[in-house]
């Protein structure tokens, strides 16, 4: 049985031919735990901006300038919020076929 990962007593995977037999590769799991900070960070600060620009409007009392600037915050920041999810899904992919 040396060489196989087992879950619950039956052999799952055989991981003797593997690099660092099974174990996770430290660069690919730091640039994980870094990329997830990253887009976590980015991710968060667009909702942010999103509810900042929420309050942006309704304290606008019908000033149409107000208004409008914070449409187009709402507005960029939701494009950047969809651009941050394209851009994880496409590193996530990546990162997950070299590894």
């Amino acid at each position: 049985m040396m060489g196989q990962l087992t879950r619950f007593g039956a052999s799952v995977i055989d991981i003797s031919g593997l690099p660092n037999h099974g174990q996770a590769d430290p660069t690919m799991t730091a640039l994980s735990i870094g990329l997830n900070l990253v887009f976590g960070i980015a991710g968060s600060m667009a909702v942010l901006m999103i509810v900042i620009a929420g309050f942006r409007y309704i304290l606008a009392h019908g000033d149409s300038n107000a208004m409008a600037q914070a449409r187009n915050t709402i507005q960029y920041a939701l494009i950047g919020l969809a651009v941050i999810m394209v851009a994880y899904s496409i590193v996530t992919f990546v990162v997950k076929s070299v590894a």
